[in-house]
């Protein structure tokens, strides 16, 4: 049995009361990105009924933001720790360990003024965290920082308002949501990327349609795909 931890970012919500099969199953003013990784853990959990699904939906209930007190907290030896660092460090603790047990994790975020929602920023900073999720060093020179996990698979799916974000597109360089993604990844043991974006949110014509039928399509693909592959 393997484990999916599904992240949703989102501060809107999906509101169907399924996972769409189509763009019409989407109701409008919802949070496309959350459809579109609904669809993905239908197709997935077909293929895998028996996997566990590990949920937190961010942006409807976001991490606290991390102190000064936190810190200190993080890089004091645990077994010095006392019970208020303790207390601290409990959200981190548990989000660490969801990541812990996933095989595969699946992150849904839309573009934010061109970067991650601060929501998930905030899990990234609650579980990115030394002698937790990554080892740091200076034997090792100018890259000291090392991933403890290993072995797992990212699937990200975005939504986004204009278009263009991908390599080679008009706003390439303004895309600071997947690279910042991809990047910190690294620090979750993540070996494998697979991204699904959907486009041209705010024009709401043809071409946001077409984006959103492609980005559903590829969601169905690629669980089926990943699925097969476990």
């Amino acid at each position: 049995m393997k484990a999916l931890l599904h992240i949703d970012a989102s501060a809107q919500q999906f509101g169907g009361n399924h996972a769409p099969k189509a763009l019409e199953n989407i109701p409008r003013h919802t949070s496309i990105s959350k459809a579109v990784a609904a669809s993905f853990v239908r197709h997935w959990s077909l293929q895998r009924p028996q996997d566990k699904i590990i949920y937190r939906d961010i942006g409807f209930n976001p991490p606290c933001l991390i102190s000064q007190t936190w810190i200190t907290a993080a890089f004091t030896p645990e077994e010095q720790r006392s019970e208020n660092q303790r207390s601290l460090l409990a959200l981190s603790d548990t989000l660490i360990n969801e990541l812990d047990r996933a095989d595969i994790i699946l992150i849904s975020s839309p573009m934010y003024n061109y970067g991650m929602p601060a929501a998930l920023k905030a899990w990234f900073d609650q579980v990115i965290r030394i002698n937790k999720t990554f080892t740091f060093d200076l034997a090792r020179g100018d890259h000291p920082l090392e991933p403890i996990m290993s072995g797992k698979i990212l699937v990200l799916i975005t939504s986004a308002g204009e278009f263009g974000f991908a390599k080679g597109g008009i706003r390439e360089k303004m895309n600071h949501l997947g690279p910042h993604v991809r990047t910190l990844s690294h620090y979750l043991g993540v070996e494998q990327v697979c991204e699904i974006n959907a486009e041209f949110q705010e024009f709401g014509d043809e071409r946001h349609r077409d984006s959103v039928r492609q980005a559903l399509s590829e969601s169905k693909t690629l669980a089926l795909k990943l699925a097969g592959n476990q």
